[in-house]
């Protein structure tokens, strides 16, 4: 086996960086091609694949290098509880879009429009492989594979499409977003080929992609009460897509 921090020199530039032993779990159930995973105490690491994550230890055992903790911390911007950091291939753009603009669609697009929240965003993702949702898009200047995102998304961009998209260029299918003067959600049957549109908390959706909404939507919200959280919205907005069409084949 070759030096495991030669290999992370080889591999950082173009990499994605999996940020503690959560996030490699996942990127490795989801098919990640991780070229170098390393820990700074090996027995540890597999200990926790065997308890929390038999399904992959053996994928563990082949990856993982102990390093000294003075070279792991070299390696990451800050150091994860567990030890465990691994560098993972991004997919390929034109991949991404292919899974976005599939038709039929089984589950819905979340459009996270420009966001700034870069945790928030991460909590989106991890919320949106967790419903099993076709993908995740986001307008605007912030990157959804910037290390805060994948460390907020604990791995999980790997389960589901996401990638950054002009608003010209979203995937096809019913544009719903969600807005204060919208129609009740309630009232509504999300389709599983439904675009789900979410504005930043700071300023609601664009104007841009508010006029291209083919429907606007609320949730329901007591009175005086300013907004929810991002992600608190996106769970709710999936949760009803997930109940009102008794869709247990996408979880």
């Amino acid at each position: 086996m070759s030096d495991p921090l030669s290999r992370w020199r080889a591999h950082a530039e173009d990499a994605v960086l999996l940020d503690g032993f959560h996030a490699l779990k996942h990127a490795l159930r989801f098919g990640a091609e991780v070229p170098v995973a390393v820990t700074t105490d090996r027995v540890a690491a597999l200990g926790l694949a065997q308890e929390l994550a038999g399904d992959v230890r053996e994928a563990l055992d082949a990856l993982l290098a102990e390093v000294s903790e003075q070279a792991y911390a070299s390696l990451v911007p800050r150091p994860h509880p567990t030890g465990v950091a691994a560098l993972a291939v991004r997919p390929s753009r034109e991949a991404n879009l292919r899974a976005l603009a599939h038709r039929p669609r089984t589950a819905p697009v979340v459009v996270l429009d420009n966001p700034r929240n870069l945790g928030n965003a991460g909590a989106v993702i991890r919320l949106a492989a967790g419903f099993g949702a076709t993908g995740v898009v986001t307008t605007g200047t912030l990157d959804p594979w910037h290390p805060t995102v994948v460390r907020g998304g604990a791995g999980l961009h790997f389960a589901t499409a996401v990638e950054r998209l002009g608003i010209a260029d979203l995937p096809p299918g019913p544009l719903f977003a969600l807005d204060p003067e919208g129609e009740d959600i309630r009232g509504t049957e999300l389709p599983d080929d439904a675009v789900l549109a979410f504005g930043s908390e700071r300023t609601g959706l664009s104007p841009e992609l508010r006029a291209r909404a083919d429907h606007l939507l609320r949730l329901p919200m007591r009175p005086q009460v300013s907004s929810y959280n991002l992600a608190t919205s996106v769970a709710m907005t999936l949760y009803h897509w997930s109940a009102t069409g008794a869709r247990e084949d996408a979880l």
